[in-house]
């Protein structure tokens, strides 16, 4: 049976990302600190933030406080829209935030370069294929040991590709993925070109209707475990690393019993089988569409 807690996925740039990451989106000041280091300490060696977050300093605070090696944990963090035109100082206030000399991880947040000056336009001079033009630079400072993108859907992934100035493939898209949400198209074409998924929202975020799912609770509660297991065990087995939210100490270690255990064929097929449809993160509130419906 799988140790998923210490299972990694090698990325295109041949780095192995954790299996199961803590993601920190949403978590409250002063939550984030003690959820961080409760986190490491229980044997979580990924955390997940964002400039957009504004926590960063309390993540790197609880990265200090865990007392666990910079080296043993992967740190990702996430360029903000309105910063597309400003890579080298998104990066350099993210660093000073957290506390870090590098991050494993840098990933362009949303494919949407919102004008810093009025956060309802789109720069009218400036697009995801600039930023990522500029993204390309940043491995060879050293301060990022690998770039990705988040929020990425094909149609946007193909117009990176097609780009003249795009030279390095993404290693990691970071997208919603929950079985009301599954991506399935999406998840294949990152796979054919090489592109590892990471599974945000992967427990439908708070109050989410998969809570009243029947064939979840169902399923859950033959395996004996919590309905939270259960979907990251099944984003695991599609081959995604997870980033759960949590700031309780007893969820953050129920979500990480990973170990020994597994869905079957038939289990899998029964959760990538559910009928029902919802997204946690829309764009409604971007300047620009950046989801058209076609990655299901």
């Amino acid at each position: 049976m799988a140790q998923n807690t210490k299972a990694t996925f090698t990325l295109n740039t041949g780095a192995k990302i954790p299996a199961v990451g803590l993601g920190t989106w949403q978590s409250q000041p002063n939550e984030v600190r003690e959820a961080v280091k409760a986190a490491l300490q229980k044997g979580y060696r990924h955390i997940d933030t964002a400039l957009a977050y504004g926590n960063e300093h309390e993540v790197g605070q609880g990265i200090k406080d865990s007392g666990v090696p910079r080296e043993e944990i992967w740190i990702t963090t996430k360029l903000d829209n309105p910063w597309h035109k400003r890579v080298g100082e998104g990066i350099e206030s993210s660093l000073k935030s957290l506390g870090v000399d590098y991050v494993d991880l840098y990933l362009m947040h949303w494919p949407s370069s919102t004008d810093p000056t009025d956060l309802s336009k789109h720069l009218p001079d400036w697009d995801f294929l600039k930023t990522w033009a500029e993204m390309q630079k940043l491995p060879a400072s050293g301060r990022v040991k690998n770039i990705g993108v988040s929020n990425f859907g094909i149609r946007n992934l193909e117009k990176l590709f097609n780009d003249p100035a795009f030279k390095i493939t993404p290693a990691v898209n970071q997208i919603e993925l929950h079985p009301n949400c599954p991506s399935s198209k999406l998840l294949q074409y990152c796979k054919d070109k090489g592109i590892h998924c990471t599974a945000y929202s992967c427990l439908g975020s708070t109050d989410s209707p998969l809570y009243k799912d029947a064939t979840l609770l169902k399923l859950a509660e033959s395996k004996g475990k919590t309905p939270q297991q259960v979907l990251l065990m099944w984003g695991l087995q599609r081959g995604t690393s997870v980033i759960p939210k949590s700031v309780t100490a007893s969820r953050i270690e129920k979500n990480f019993e990973l170990d020994g255990w597994e869905l079957t064929d038939d289990e899998m097929k029964q959760l990538s089988s559910l009928k029902d449809r919802f997204k946690v993160c829309g764009d409604a509130w971007l300047p620009i569409k950046v989801f058209f419906g076609d990655d299901e």
